[in-house]
């Protein structure tokens, strides 16, 4: 049995990689900054990103079928490997799953919406007989239309945003000004990264969540903070607990961003969460029920919050329950 930190930030990394590939390869050599800003990293994570394509390839991992990076002068240069050259023969089933995938990527920040990949993409659907971009939809969790114009108007323009926004956490709608850092996606749901007014801090919105956006005149104060990549960050002070997992609840640890976990016999796992809102943590021993039980935890409170949440909702329908 082996224990182990938790990892962040990996899909995040994958989808932008993904999307920054056929772009810069498209291009002769742009600047470090430009892919930047397109991508929303730093030089560091973006040097790091590239450095991961030197891996990339099929066996027996010569030249002729690796990905070629050359970074100089400021500049980087992406060049497929002789491989890719090569016409593919595709059963139909797998020419649909390699639209799928591709529409997928298209769909990740940054990804270039004219250039080879969306025209490869329309030359394989027209392959498939599929005649129109509605015929197949991969789409991340569903945003208004209206909402997500708002707030990339507000990054592109450097505007703030009113927003209403339901808390998950404290089950409420509010109203706040924020300034927009960035829109991304991850984990299959569309992120707000922005410095919010009413906490006067950096603070990450589920655009899914957001009711209604309104992009202001007013210019941002702020154009850059600490949360624009990352989708939950726990802060020291936030209070941790241990959950024992049954083997049918291990989906526990991919789901959620997990500080630790330790393989347990029978297939039972034993995680570690950081929980900043009591309500948050109620929800998921609910949906748990037997297959979750709390072992530890930092705040004494939390060890019985599935049963106080679960005596809650009997109340209302007992209302001679304890």
């Amino acid at each position: 049995m082996t224990e182990k930190t938790g990892r962040k930030g990996a899909d995040e990394k994958l989808q932008r990689l993904l999307a920054l590939v056929p772009w810069v390869a498209a291009r002769d050599g742009p600047t470090l900054a430009e892919v930047c800003e397109r991508f929303g990293c730093t030089e560091e994570e973006l040097v790091s990103d590239l450095d991961r394509l030197f891996m990339c390839g099929l066996y027996p991992y010569t030249p002729d079928v690796l990905i070629e990076v050359d970074v100089a002068d400021g500049r980087v240069w992406i060049r497929y490997a002789d491989y890719f050259s090569r016409p593919l023969r595709l059963t139909p089933a797998e020419g649909l799953s390699l639209l799928a995938a591709g529409k997928a990527v298209q769909s990740f920040p940054g990804a270039d919406q004219a250039g080879p990949l969306a025209r490869g993409l329309a030359k394989l659907a027209a392959t498939l007989g599929i005649g129109s971009d509605d015929a197949l939809d991969v789409a991340l969790a569903s945003v208004p239309e209206d909402v997500m114009s708002a707030l990339r108007a507000g990054v592109d323009d450097r505007h703030q945003v009113e927003l209403d926004y339901y808390s998950f956490g404290r089950d409420e709608v509010t109203s706040r000004v924020v300034d927009p850092y960035a829109v991304f996606s991850a984990g299959g749901q569309w992120y707000l990264s922005a410095y919010c007014h009413a906490v006067n801090d950096d603070r990450l919105f589920r655009v899914d969540r957001v009711r209604a956006a309104t992009l202001l005149d007013t210019p941002v104060e702020r154009t850059e903070g600490s949360v624009a990549t990352a989708v939950y960050s726990a802060r020291d002070d936030d209070a941790r607990v241990t959950i024992e997992l049954a083997p049918s609840a291990r989906w526990v640890a991919e789901q959620y961003p997990v500080e630790a976990s330790k393989e347990l016999r029978g297939g039972r796992m034993r995680v570690t969460l950081a929980v900043s809102e009591r309500a948050w943590l109620e929800r998921l021993l609910l949906r748990l029920g037997a297959d979750g039980r709390v072992t530890k935890a930092t705040a004494p409170a939390l060890s019985d919050a599935g049963r106080d949440a679960a005596c809650r909702i009997l109340r209302r329908y007992r209302p001679d329950a304890r």
